[in-house]
């Protein structure tokens, strides 16, 4: 996802929503802090302004969003700001952090909507309603697999295969909310003593650590903007439908989905706010069907309201993975610095 994920998106996005702008003259005054509802979110953030004028002309808000950085330094700021916080809601806090903010004491009490599929495994589900998810996953160039005459990889030991040597791409940990997702999917899938081998192995057959998204897809991947020499790289399962070539309508990349980590992101509002009652309105328009159905084509995520509907090239393309591979949100909370330094460690020993 971005998104997630973000979520880093599956896309760069254009236009992204500022919110309205919020009169400074008294910021003290209570009237003002109750018709103003400041939302902090990831740099990620895009919704049709529309929609936003909608929601302030039907709850006499003034809304004013606060890009804070990818998901883990949007928490970080909301832990170091706790007490005095930046905004009074929150969005885009992901599986990967949500923890933290909730084990902090960030989050005041609230939780919107009915998509409890999506809710937060173990405790901690009544701080953040789920808003949207998406499928970290490798992906490849079908079209330059096609034109080698080489089959394409389907599972992440497909990736340590001679074959596929110095074909892959992908975002590093450390740097990227992608990466650290294709890292926890290692970590699912091989566990807290196997994930180090699998690592050794895939850099010894050339995988590529990129700075961020965008380099890993724009630049190296063969399908991306750059036209790069790697017909395999780390990206969302959202991705396919942006490539649909003109003469066969159909997808020219597919998203290998026994390889994903599902990442959901999350609103709550937060303990301390000036305005809780208008954070909570905000999120409850969030988790509404007109506002859900926007998040494909603004925020290149599927949401998570079931009435919501799909744009149609995501309804056919976009395939959500079966059974993505899962790692316990506390385990991630308690482990987290550890398993990246251990990365860093492997991928640069």
């Amino acid at each position: 996802m971005r998104r997630f994920a973000c979520l880093v998106t599956a896309v760069s996005l254009a236009g992204a929503v500022a919110g309205c702008s919020v009169s400074n003259d008294d910021p003290d005054n209570a009237t003002t802090k109750n018709n103003r509802v400041v939302i902090a979110t990831h740099s990620s953030w895009a919704a049709p302004q529309e929609l936003i004028d909608e929601f302030e002309q039907e709850s006499g808000l003034q809304v004013r969003i606060l890009p804070s950085g990818d998901a883990g330094e949007l928490t970080n700021k909301l832990v170091l700001t706790k007490g005095n916080p930046i905004a009074d809601g929150v969005y885009g806090i992901d599986n990967t952090f949500a923890t933290r903010a909730i084990d902090e004491d960030v989050l005041a009490d609230y939780h919107a909507g009915s998509a409890s599929s999506y809710d937060l495994p173990g405790d901690g589900a009544e701080f953040l309603t789920p808003i949207d998810w998406g499928d970290v996953c490798v992906n490849v160039d079908d079209v330059w697999f096609a034109e080698h005459d080489l089959a394409e990889p389907s599972t992440l030991d497909d990736l340590l295969k001679p074959a596929y040597k110095g074909l892959f791409a992908t975002p590093g940990a450390a740097s990227s909310s992608p990466g650290f997702a294709f890292l926890l999917a290692t970590i699912g899938k091989y566990g807290e003593d196997g994930w180090q081998d699998y690592w050794k192995r895939l850099m010894a057959n050339d995988a590529k650590l990129a700075s961020d998204w965008t380099e890993a897809y724009e630049v190296d991947f063969t399908a991306g903007g750059g036209r790069g020499d790697r017909p395999i790289v780390l990206s969302y399962n959202s991705s396919p439908p942006f490539t649909i070539a003109k003469d066969t309508k159909k997808p020219t990349t597919s998203a290998l989905l026994d390889t994903c980590f599902r990442q959901v992101e999350y609103a709550g509002v937060l303990a301390g706010g000036d305005n809780p009652e208008g954070a909570k309105k905000f999120i409850d328009f969030m988790t509404q069907k007109e506002f859900q159905e926007a998040l494909p084509d603004n925020m290149y995520v599927f949401p998570v309201n079931p009435d919501a509907e799909l744009p149609a090239l995501w309804a056919r393309w976009a395939k959500p993975a079966p059974a993505p591979i899962e790692v316990d949100p506390a385990a991630i909370a308690s482990n987290r610095d550890a398993w990246l330094t251990e990365w860093s460690d492997v991928t640069t020993g």
